[in-house]
């Protein structure tokens, strides 16, 4: 995949899930901060146990699942 398709699938993911003003938003602070993505991802799920990411994991597939099919 090159840059120019990640970028727009990226900002699809973005703008489907959080709509189109927001995501633009969220661009936007991104590239205002210093931002470590990996540091970011490591705190983020710092106190979540494995099975408690894998639970959520699954029941985010499911409820996608479902809103897909409507």
């Amino acid at each position: 995949m090159n840059d120019t398709i990640l970028k727009c699938k990226g900002m699809d993911v973005l703008s489907k899930s959080l709509g189109l003003e927001d995501a633009e938003r969220f661009i936007s602070l991104v590239l205002k901060e210093r931002f470590d993505y990996t540091k970011w991802q490591q705190d983020l799920y710092k106190d979540v146990t494995l099975d408690e990411f894998c639970t959520d994991v699954k029941n985010f597939r499911k409820q996608n699942a479902s809103e897909k099919m409507l």
